[in-house]
């Protein structure tokens, strides 16, 4: 990747921790930052700035707001996620709709995935 879309990519993520959504915020500080594993905010991975991400596993954790239901950004998705797969990187995606009705659900199943690794 050439070094100023890089730059551009790390100012950018920088700018997303600084300004984490509602959701973003409650998942982190009420359950993510309290796992025994390091999770990463805005993390750049290839050309991509990713939610959170827990190298050590290979998780990727995305929130999506109405804006990824849009034809256009589904398939953004769906590449992006495509080349997390390539990279042998999981994605866990989750709403934000489900964040703020179902926290305990959407907590539970990120658990149940990394279960195996951090018990």
């Amino acid at each position: 990747m050439e070094t100023n879309k890089h730059n551009i990519l790390i100012r950018n993520a920088r700018i997303l921790r600084n300004q984490m959504t509602k959701e973003e915020k409650h998942l982190w500080y009420d359950f993510l930052k309290t796992l025994p594993v390091s999770v990463y905010r805005q993390k750049n991975i290839g050309s991509y700035i990713v939610d959170f991400y827990i190298a050590s596993l290979k998780i990727v954790i995305e929130l999506d707001g109405s804006q990824h239901y849009e034809e256009a950004n589904r398939e953004k998705d769906i590449e992006r996620d495509a080349f997390m797969n390539s990279q042998g990187i999981k994605v866990l995606r989750y709403s934000n709709f489900d964040i703020n009705n179902h926290f305990d659900r959407v907590c539970a199943d990120i658990y149940n995935e990394l279960k195996g690794y951090i018990e």
